[in-house]
């Protein structure tokens, strides 16, 4: 990938065959391609090949790199770009030759998704493992390596929900770690609106994608794509977000198991909000409080 293709992009030989428009978007193309190839190969592959005749103990080479593993959280994040790129120039007469020296059945897309399955892999991998490591040297370590990958996942799921978000007028940075994200029903009941629309708020619930961060939650509204992959991707367009230093949160709401209740400024806002499982309200109303305390 990285000599077949992108090495070729700076060869003066190809240039001919590569449009303006594709000139100069490589970083774009690949992402961080070549940092998550550099890693592997100087770096974990080799403390795997440590651990060939104690296979057992292959969690703890897992967690002493854990915080590298975190460039796949990069590499996705510029998945969508990367792929409306690929999509205007698939048919471009430089990759059509890339692809011919390099004799490959499939063409550049399937090769760049390869680093997003790979992460999904590993989960697997350790999953297999722990199921033959019970009781021995090391099963606490492919434990807690299985745990750390899935927290990794997670992160990547977040965040490539995260980007979809238009119409925040701020830095979303600014509003420290994304914990949680989702979708529910909402119900609304504002102290200070009209009755007619308190009323009417009661009865129709909106849907709601909710973003959970340390300093904030934000409500958007989820709007499906039509396209392909990642085009296919929603997008949420913001509605409004609250500061999570002013709300509160009732964890029961009469006769639904489902909802809990959030609530501003000394319950001047409340929202009522239905999670799809009563698992799902568990998990939010446990990192909502971990927020609040």
């Amino acid at each position: 990938m990285l000599q077949g293709y992108a090495a070729e992009m700076d060869n003066p030989l190809m240039a001919h065959l590569i449009s303006p428009e594709l000139q100069n978007k490589k970083d774009i193309l690949f992402g961080n391609m070549e940092e998550i190839y550099h890693f592997h190969n100087r770096i974990f592959l080799r403390e795997l090949e440590n651990y060939v005749e104690y296979p057992e103990l292959v969690g703890r080479c897992f967690l002493d790199q854990m915080e590298d593993f975190q460039i796949y959280e990069k590499y996705c994040q510029n998945k969508p770009r990367s792929e409306s790129l690929w999509r205007q120039f698939s048919d471009s007469a430089f990759f059509q030759e890339c692809q011919r020296k390099l004799d490959h059945k499939l063409s550049l897309d399937s090769y760049l998704l390869k680093p997003v399955q790979r992460i999904t892999k590993y989960q697997l991998l350790l999953k297999e493992m722990l199921k033959y490591s019970k009781n021995c040297e090391g099963a606490e370590d492919l434990q807690e390596a299985l745990t750390s990958i899935l927290g990794i996942l997670k992160a990547v799921n977040d965040s490539m929900h995260q980007i979809a978000i238009t119409g925040y007028d701020g830095n979303l940075n600014e509003l420290g770690k994304l914990l949680m994200q989702g979708s529910f029903n909402v119900w609304t009941d504002h102290k200070k609106g009209h009755a007619k629309v308190k009323d009417l708020a009661r009865f129709k619930p909106m849907q709601r994608h909710l973003f959970l961060h340390e300093k904030a939650v934000l409500f958007c509204k989820k709007r499906e794509e039509n396209g392909e992959g990642y085009e296919k991707a929603p997008s949420y367009s913001y509605k409004h977000s609250l500061n999570m230093a002013a709300v509160g949160i009732t964890e029961n709401v009469k006769g639904d198991a489902k909802k809990f209740e959030i609530w501003y400024n000394a319950r001047e806002e409340v929202y009522i909000i239905q999670a799809p499982t009563p698992e799902v309200k568990a998990t939010w109303v446990n990192e909502i409080r971990k927020v609040l305390t």
